[in-house]
Parts: structure tokens; sequence; C-alpha cells
């Protein structure tokens, strides 16, 4: 496995990046209602646990830029394009393909899917794009 030199910079803006989509993705002004109807998490059952919610996305945001920073290097992607691809690629093979579950098995609304892989693809695509130029 050859050795990818790692930048806490570009990790940080990535994940930073991924945490902002996200907190814009579920305002109000956007899908923050769609996604409490058809996830049936109540306003307050989803504030009793931001906290802690917000911490793990935070530690998992820079686990998602570390392990794409290295498909991106893998790839040698190195403009914007070739980042997002990536980022597609990764999100088309491992989460469209993992979170299709909670639509199929849980019985949940197709909604749900559209709204968390949304949310989902457009955090790779944004962070493969800034990985692939600047990481």
């Amino acid at each position: 496995m050859r050795e990818i030199p790692i930048h806490i910079a570009p990790l940080l803006a990535a994940a930073l990046t991924r945490m902002i989509i996200g907190a814009l993705w579920y305002s109000p002004m956007l899908f923050l209602h769609a996604w409490h109807r058809v996830s049936g998490v109540s306003e307050a059952e989803m504030n009793a646990g931001i906290a802690r919610a917000v911490v793990i996305d935070l530690i998992g945001s820079l686990i998602m830029a570390f392990v794409l920073l290295h498909a991106v290097k893998y790839a040698g992607a190195a403009t914007a394009a070739q980042g997002m691809a990536v980022g597609f690629f990764n999100w088309l093979g491992f989460v469209a393909v993992v979170t299709i579950g909670t639509v199929t098995y849980l019985r949940k609304p197709f909604q749900l899917f559209l709204i968390q892989n949304g949310y989902l693809l457009l955090s790779l695509l944004a962070m493969g794009a800034i990985l692939a130029v600047w990481g």
C-alpha cells in the first residue's frame, strides 16, 4: 500500500464542509420538516440528543474525510471535477447501497432515503472536490 501524506487543514475543511451542509440541509428552510414527517422523529426527540449526535457526526465527518482522501489520492484525482467523481462513486457504491435498507427493511418512505442521501451525496461531492484540489 502506498503512503499517502495527510495534511490536517484539508481534512478539517472537508469535515467542516460536511457539517455545514448538514446544518443547512436539515434546517427549517430546507428539509427539516419533511425529515421529521418521514422519519417519525419528533423535534423534541431530536433535540434531546443533539449534543451527542453533533459530536458523533463530527467524528464521523473526520473519518469520512480521512478515508475519502485516500480514495481521491488512489484515484489520482487532482481537479474538483475528478474529486467529485470519486465522491460520487463512493456514495453510489457504499452509501446509497447501504442506506437503501432504511426504506426496504424498515419500511420507511422512499422520501427519507432521498432526503438523507441528497445530503450525503452533496457532502461527498463537496468533500471530494476539496480533497482533490487541496488535499
